[in-house]
C-alpha cells in the first residue's frame, strides 16, 4: 500500500505526522515499511506492507486510524456537505437487477446528470501521482481517490452507453465476450460475474471495467457504482485472466457491505464538486440483508494472564476504543466489545487480547527471566532450512510451493503400510479432499507441468520442496501423524527420451550426492551417510532401485527410482529419481561440527586400490572392512570411483579407494606401508571374494 504522508495527514489532528514517526508507529502496529520514496516536492511516500487479513488498511483512512491510535492523535474522517438531489427520481433514469446476491452482497447505483468531463484539480493530481496513479480525468480520478482514501473501489458508467438504461448483475454467459478497459477482448466463463446492461456485459465485476461504457469527453450523464463482491469469485476471475487491479486486490480481502452507503455518498459528493451536474433523488440498492455487528466478550483478567502485564480494565477499554471498537462494561472484569464493520479479522476473545497487546506496544511486554528449555533454538532451525535451500540451489534444484491436497488415487502409492489417509470435510476440495502423505505426488505433478510447457533445463529438471505431510494410524480412534519433510525430484540424466540402465545408475549416484551434500552442509564434512538398499514401504518406488538413508544409525528417509506405473500415471517421458527425508531429523544435525588441528609436518603416502567385487557389494562393506582391519598409520579413506565393463566382468564392478598414510613424527617409507596394504588386500579377498585389479 503506497501511503503519501500529506494525504495521511488529511485524516489526523494535529496533522503533523512526519515520515519517520509514521514509520515507527505503523511498524509497531504490525505494518512494516518496505520502502520510502522522496518525491520531487520533498514529500515522502511510504510503501507499507499490509497483511492479507487487514484489508481495512489498504486505504489512507485505515492507516490514519492506526497512526492515531499509536501516536495519541485524533482520527478525522472525511467530511462533506450533503448534496441536493434535484434531477428527479433515480428509478426513472436507471433500472437495477441483482440476480446473484449470494456473491454480490450489495450493489448500489446513483445517477448524476449533466457532468462536465475534464482535467482534475492540481491537488487531486498531486495526491494520485504521489502514489503512482496516472491522472485520467476528473470523473475517473474521483473513483481512484475513493479507492485509496476509503479502501472502497467504485466504478462509473456512461449512462448513454448502457442499453435499456439498466444494470444487471449476473453470471457471464458461456464464451461471452467483453472488451475491458485495458483494450483486450476477453472470453468469459459461466463462473465469472459481470455487470451487464440489457444486452451485453459491461464490466468484469470487481476486477475491471468495460471499454464500451467508458467515460470520455462526450459523457454527459454517469452511473456511479459502489458495490462489494465475494472474494473467492473475484480472485478466481482475476487470476484466470492474469489481471491485477487495485479494485480486485481490495475485494479479495473483503469490503464490507455495511460500509458501502458512506463511501457511495462520499464519492457522489466529490463528483458533483469536481464535475458539476445534478444528482438524481434516491439510491438504487439490491443485495442481502445486512448482518448485525459482531459482539465479543473479553475477560480482562484473561488478557492480563496471556499478555503478562498488569494492565487495568480501564486501560484495556481505552486501547480498544482507540481503534474504533465499541466497549461496554456489563460487569466487573468483563468488556462487551462491538466490532467495527471493517474489522473482519476479529472474531474471538483471543483476537481482542492480541489487539490490546498490539496497541499498547509489544515492546512494553517484559521479557521472561527464565525461558523454557527447547530442543533447538528457532533461529537454528531457520538457518538450517536456509542452508538446505542454498546448497540445493547450487546443485541446480528449483524450490516449489505446491498445494497439500491430493486425490485418493494419487496418494495411495505413497502411503506406508499401517497408515490411512486423512481427508477434510469440505466440498470445495472436490476430487482432492485428502491431505498428502508425501510431497512427491505434488512434485511429480509439477514435473508434468514443466514437461507440458516444454521446459528444457541443462542437466534435467530438478525440484525440491519443504512441506508438511499427513496420515493417521490405521486403527480405531484418531491418531493423526504430521511430519515436515524435504523432498527432491530430478530427471535421470541422458539425451533424448530413452534412458539406459547406466543412465539410471548415474542418476541414483547424483541423487545420493545431493543427499550427502545436504547432510554434510548441516552436520559437517566428516559426517558419514549410510545408504542401505532395501524394500520400499511405498509402492511408488521401484524395489530394484531403492535405498534407505541413515546417519549415525538413524533413518532420515529414502530415495530411488519411481516405478514405470508411477511414471505413466503422470505421463512423464523422462524417468525421475525421487527422495524424501524427515526435516526434523535433518535440522537436528545442525549446526555442522568442525574440528581444527595443526597442519601435518610430514608428507603422506597415498595408495589407490581397485577391488573387483560383485555388483551387489556396496561401498559401505568395503569401508567397514578397512575399519575392521585398522591399518597402522592410516589417516584417511576415500571413495574414488567405480568401473563397470568388460574388463571387470559380467555382474562385477571395480571399486577404487584411496588410502592415505602418515606418520606424525617422520617421513614414511613405502616399505612401511606395504604390509598394511597387503593385509587389507588379503582380507578383502577372503571376506568379500574381491580381486585386486592391476
Amino acid at each position: 500500500m503506497n501511503c503519501f504522508i500529506p494525504w495521511l495527514n488529511r485524516y489526523l489532528s494535529p496533522a503533523d505526522v512526519a515520515s519517520d514517526e509514521a514509520d515507527r508507529v505503523l511498524t509497531a502496529a504490525g505494518f512494516p515499511i518496505e520502502g520510502e520514496v522522496q518525491l520531487d516536492s520533498g514529500s515522502i511516500m511510504l510503501d507499507v506492507e499490509i497483511t492479507s487479513n487487514r484489508g481495512d488498511c489498504l486505504s489512507h483512512l485505515g492507516l490514519a486510524r492506526e497512526v492515531a491510535a499509536g501516536s495519541g492523535r485524533t482520527l478525522v474522517p472525511p467530511q462533506w456537505t450533503e448534496p441536493a438531489r434535484t434531477a428527479g427520481p433515480v428509478a426513472q433514469a436507471l433500472t437495477l437487477r441483482n440476480e446473484t446476491p449470494e456473491v454480490c452482497p450489495l450493489f448500489t447505483a446513483q445517477v448524476i446528470k449533466g457532468v462536465k468531463v475534464g482535467p482534475s484539480p492540481a491537488w487531486l493530481v498531486e495526491l494520485l501521482e504521489a502514489i503512482g496513479q496516472r491522472s485520467i480525468n476528473n470523473i475517473v480520478d474521483v473513483t481512484n481517490f475513493i479507492t485509496f482514501e476509503l479502501g472502497h473501489p467504485c466504478h462509473v458508467f456512461d449512462l448513454a452507453k448502457l442499453a435499456g438504461s439498466s444494470l444487471v448483475i449476473r453470471w457471464a454467459q458461456d464464451k461471452e465476450r467483453l472488451r475491458t478497459l485495458d483494450g483486450k477482448d476477453r472470453t468469459l466463463l459461466p463462473t465469472e460475474l459481470v455487470v451487464a446492461d440489457a444486452e451485453r456485459a459491461q464490466s468484469l465485476a470487481g476486477v475491471i471495467g468495460g471499454a464500451e461504457s467508458e467515460v470520455d469527453d462526450s459523457t454527459m450523464d454517469v452511473v456511479l457504482e459502489m458495490a462489494t463482491w465475494d472474494p473467492v469469485t473475484i480472485r478466481n476471475a482475476a487470476r484466470r485472466m492474469a489481471i491485477r487491479t487495485d479494485a480486485a486486490h481490495r475485494f479479495e480481502r473483503i469490503v464490507d457491505p455495511r460500509e458501502i452507503e458512506f463511501a457511495a455518498k462520499r464519492a457522489a459528493a466529490m463528483l458533483l464538486e469536481l464535475a458539476g451536474g445534478e444528482l438524481c433523488e434516491g439510491l438504487l440498492a439490491q443485495g442481502q440483508e445486512p448482518k448485525p455487528r459482531t459482539i465479543i466478550e473479553l475477560r480482562t483478567q484473561r488478557a492480563r494472564d496471556i499478555i503478562g502485564v498488569d494492565i487495568t480494565d480501564t486501560e484495556q477499554a481505552k486501547l480498544l476504543t482507540g481503534i474504533d471498537i465499541g466497549v461496554q462494561t456489563p460487569s466487573p472484569g468483563l468488556l462487551r466489545c462491538e466490532i467495527p464493520t471493517f474489522r473482519h479479522d476479529l472474531s474471538r476473545e483471543i483476537d481482542l487480547i492480541e489487539e490490546v497487546a498490539r496497541t499498547m506496544g509489544l515492546e512494553s511486554i517484559p521479557i521472561l527471566d527464565r525461558m523454557p528449555i527447547v530442543a533447538r533454538h528457532p533461529q537454528e532451525s531457520e538457518s538450517a532450512v536456509l542452508a538446505i535451500g542454498t546448497i540445493l540451489g547450487g546443485l541446480g534444484f528449483y524450490e516449489t510451493v505446491t498445494i497439500s491436497f491430493v486425490s485418493k488415487q494419487v496418494a495411495g502409492p505413497f502411503l506406508p503400510p499401517g497408515l490411512r489417509l486423512l481427508a477434510v470435510d469440505d466440498e470445495r476440495r472436490g476430487k482432492e479432499p485428502y491431505l498428502r502423505p508425501s510431497i512427491l505426488p505434488s512434485l511429480l505433478a509439477c514435473r508434468r507441468t514443466n514437461q507440458n510447457g516444454q521446459v528444457d533445463q541443462p542437466g534435467g529438471v530438478r525440484l525440491w520442496e519443504i512441506s508438511a505431510v499427513f496420515a493417521e494410524e490405521d486403527k480405531p480412534g484418531r491418531h493423526g501423524i504430521e511430519n515436515r519433510n524435504l523432498a527432491l525430484l530430478m530427471d535421470v540424466p541422458g539425451s533424448g527420451r530413452k534412458r539406459s540402465a547406466e543412465d539410471r545408475q548415474t542418476g541414483i549416484r547424483m541423487m545420493r550426492g545431493a543427499i550427502e551434500a545436504v547432510v554434510r552442509t548441516l552436520a559437517g564434512v566428516e559426517t558419514t551417510v549410510e545408504i542401505v538398499p532395501g524394500s520400499p514401504c511405498q509402492s511408488a518406488y521401484d524395489p530394484d532401485a531403492y535405498a534407505d538413508v541413515l546417519v549415525s544409525g538413524q533413518r532420515l528417509g529414502a530415495f530411488g527410482c519411481m516405478t514405470p506405473k508411477t511414471q505413466q500415471g503422470y505421463d512423464l517421458e523422462i524417468p525421475v529419481i525421487a527422495a524424501e527425508l524427515n526435516l526434523d531429523a535433518l535440522v537436528a544435525l545442525y549446526p555442522p561440527r568442525a574440528l581444527t588441528h595443526a597442519l601435518p609436518a610430514f608428507p603422506a603416502i597415498e595408495r589407490d586400490l581397485s577391488f573387483v567385487v560383485s555388483e551387489a557389494t556396496p561401498w559401505a562393506q568395503l569401508a567397514d572392512l578397512v575399519e575392521r582391519v585398522k591399518p597402522e598409520l592410516l589417516e584417511h579413506l576415500a571413495f574414488v570411483g567405480a568401473y563397470r565393463g568388460k574388463q571387470a566382468g559380467a555382474g562385477k564392478k571395480s571399486v577404487t579407494m584411496r588410502l592415505r598414510f602418515r606418520a606424525p613424527d617422520r617421513t614414511l617409507r613405502h616399505e612401511e606401508v606395504d604390509p598394511q596394504v597387503e593385509t587389507l588386500v588379503s582380507t578383502a579377498k577372503s571376506d568379500l571374494g574381491a580381486e585386486l585389479r592391476a
